[in-house]
């Protein structure tokens, strides 16, 4: 099985120790206090597009039905 940074590698090609220097330089920029809220914000926002990018897809199957139904 991939341990998380071996996926994180396949996926951008970073390793471990540039993953660290990452996380350590996020959380001198934004500090401790402000990262949990950043993520929450991330998390918000990546709801926010599912339910619209899954709202579009009812949308355009229901339009397809009603075409089908139609055309029969």
């Amino acid at each position: 099985m991939f341990e998380p940074t071996s996926i994180l590698f396949l996926i951008l090609g970073l390793q471990t120790g540039e993953l660290v220097l990452i996380f350590v330089v996020i959380l001198l920029l934004f500090g401790a206090k402000r990262i949990p809220e950043l993520a929450r914000g991330l998390g918000k926002g990546i709801r926010e597009f599912k339910d619209a990018s899954s709202g579009i897809k009812r949308e355009i199957e229901k339009d397809a039905e009603s075409e089908d139904v139609k055309r029969s």
